[in-house]
């Protein structure tokens, strides 16, 4: 089951795919003879359960409802506004922690233990909108592709062979940086928190799609150049470890967004660097989700 959040006409809807076209989720439910009906995708998360959404997959395939289709709607990101900061990890595929010493924002070394920080999603902006920066403020955009964890139920000091259990599913996020306030700051909030630098989407795929381990293909392309090119088996610290880790005397809710770490081949590892610039197209790809394109506005 793919789900996107969506606008038609002035009206923010949450829905599910159906080939080229999506059906409102409380047209589905008011069939199925729900009463509380989620009024964003967070609410819906909250409100479903396997079961729930065995129910919903089984009346798609046997009952004939309205759709809309794709090209007459705004796809946003799955989640436009999460509840808190988007959880992400820095240094978590080998060759992109080998990579960052061009960077000079952090060691070569690989990481022991996971490098957590987080991210300002507020909104978080969809499929086909642009990434706006000034140079003002910032000359050294990056771009990086990274698997996003959404969490389904709220749990603390989950055991890492019980993880699937709380995940919702996964989406795909562009971990926009600003590498040169990364290195001005030290820390990396700042640089990774500027407004538009969150891309997510296109959909959220139910992790009932998606086989667990999680092994899929990512990467990136800049103007239908190839950049990064990866899978994500070769994250160091993997999703179960990921959750339980950070669990530990954390509770994680329903919504909560953990973005898993980036491959190799980012703009700031090549020599030269290459770095965003105005009109540059950059497409996230991440097997069995989709593909994530957004362009680059100077302002």
């Amino acid at each position: 089951m793919k789900l996107i959040t969506y606008l038609k006409g002035k009206e923010e809807k949450i829905g599910v795919l159906k080939q080229n076209s999506v059906v409102d989720i409380k047209c589905i439910l008011k069939k199925m003879g729900e009463k509380n009906l989620p009024e964003s995708m967070i609410d819906f998360i909250k409100y479903s359960d396997d079961c729930k959404l065995k129910k919903i997959d089984e009346f798609l395939k046997n009952e004939d409802i309205e759709a809309d289709s794709l090209d007459s709607v705004k796809i946003e990101a799955p989640i436009p506004y999460p509840e808190r900061n988007v959880f992400c990890l820095g240094k978590n595929y080998v060759e992109h922690a080998r990579e960052v010493k061009l960077t000079r924002i952090t060691g070569t070394d690989i990481p022991k233990q996971p490098i957590y920080f987080t991210k300002v999603a507020s909104p978080a902006i969809g499929n086909g909108d642009f990434v706006k920066f000034s140079t003002k403020v910032t000359k050294q955009v990056d771009y990086e592709a990274e698997l996003a964890v959404i969490i389904g139920k709220e749990g603390i000091n989950i055991k890492a062979e019980e993880a699937e259990d709380y995940i919702f599913g996964y989406t795909i996020i562009n971990d926009v940086s600003a590498r040169d306030l990364q290195g001005k700051h030290v820390q990396w909030f700042k640089g990774k928190s500027l407004d538009t630098f969150c891309p997510m989407g296109p959909c959220i795929v139910n992790k009932s799609d998606i086989p667990f381990p999680v092994e899929l293909n990512i990467g990136c392309k800049v103007n239908g150049e190839v950049r990064q090119k990866s899978n994500t088996k070769k994250l160091i610290f993997d999703i179960p470890y990921i959750i339980s880790d950070l669990s530990k005397g954390l509770t994680l809710k329903p919504g909560d967004i953990i973005s898993t770490g980036t491959p190799n081949g980012v703009g700031m590892g090549f020599n030269p660097i290459k770095i965003l610039k105005n009109g540059d197209v950059v497409e996230c790809f991440i097997e069995g989700i989709g593909t994530l394109t957004n362009k680059i506005l100077e302002i």
